[in-house]
């Protein structure tokens, strides 16, 4: 466990990164051991001599000590706390390991959060982006611009890392209905997709993903490095296409919906495709 420190204004206040998800949301101030009950972490931290304060947030601790101690002699002794709480499996705060409920506008809030500080700078970096959409039932709804997909495995780290309440995250288009998808012959195309396409465009961040069926025609959408690749039509036409309809001969046209020039895709789109 590494954890990092930042010093305060104030001297006798010294912050600490411990690198692991302290509270799930919000601040919790701990100024003596009859305060802290409800803490098993501020309890270890109050329990080193010359420490008099406790403040706990989502990532960060921040312990005041006693305006005649010293840092060099207390830090190594509040980081040997911090280490043995992680250690040991216990909750920060009992009431979170107890499982009680969060809001779900508490929850949205943080993983907005998470998305600007954290995520969509490093979307925007690559020449794209990320929108949050929605959450339900576990799952994040996200809008994927540009070459952003092949961030996804990335992104459900870091959101489950932060908010334990989150168990997979989508593109929101995913999310709708369509009952096309559950057909046989869309079953037997997403696993030319999954099993011939996919392996092979994932080197370079690409994605191709199965939209919807309707009759002989698949909708596909492509994503990650995909997306306005300059190559974007002969890998539709030479390879998606050829693998499709060598695997699955009930499927005669492969129209693409993806957005090349970024931005909302629409679905369907008139003038795209083979």
């Amino acid at each position: 466990m590494f954890i990092q420190t930042e010093a305060l204004p104030d001297p006798d206040g010294l912050v600490f990164f411990p690198g692991e998800p302290v509270l799930t949301s919000g601040r919790a101030e701990f100024a003596d051991a009859e305060a802290a009950e409800q803490s098993p972490l501020a309890q270890r931290l109050l329990a080193v001599a010359g420490v008099e304060g406790v403040v706990l947030e989502r990532e960060t601790v921040t312990v005041a000590k006693q305006s005649d101690g010293d840092w060099q002699l207390l830090k190594p002794l509040v980081m040997s706390a911090i280490m043995e709480h992680y250690a040991s499996g216990d909750a920060v705060l009992i009431g979170e390991a107890e499982g009680e409920s969060r809001d779900a506008d508490e929850i949205i809030d943080q993983i907005e959060e998470l998305l600007e500080q954290r995520i969509r700078p490093v979307a925007q970096d690559s020449g794209g982006d990320v929108t949050f959409k929605d959450f339900k039932d576990g799952t994040v709804h996200l809008e994927f611009t540009g070459p952003t997909y092949g961030l996804i495995d990335g992104i459900v780290h870091v959101l489950q890392h932060y908010v334990p309440e989150v168990k997979s995250a989508i593109d929101y288009r995913d999310g709708l209905p369509k009952p096309g998808l559950e057909t046989p012959t869309a079953k037997a195309v997403q696993q030319v997709l999954d099993d011939r396409v996919n392996p092979a465009v994932s080197g370079h961040g690409g994605h191709i993903a199965l939209i919807d069926v309707k009759g002989d025609t698949a909708f596909i959408r492509l994503e990650g490095g995909c997306q306005g690749c300059g190559m974007a039509s002969v890998t539709l036409k030479q390879g998606i296409e050829v693998e499709i309809k060598e695997a699955v001969p009930a499927i005669t046209t492969i129209l693409d919906t993806t957005d090349h020039a970024g931005g909302e895709n629409p679905y369907y789109s008139p003038g795209k495709g083979g």
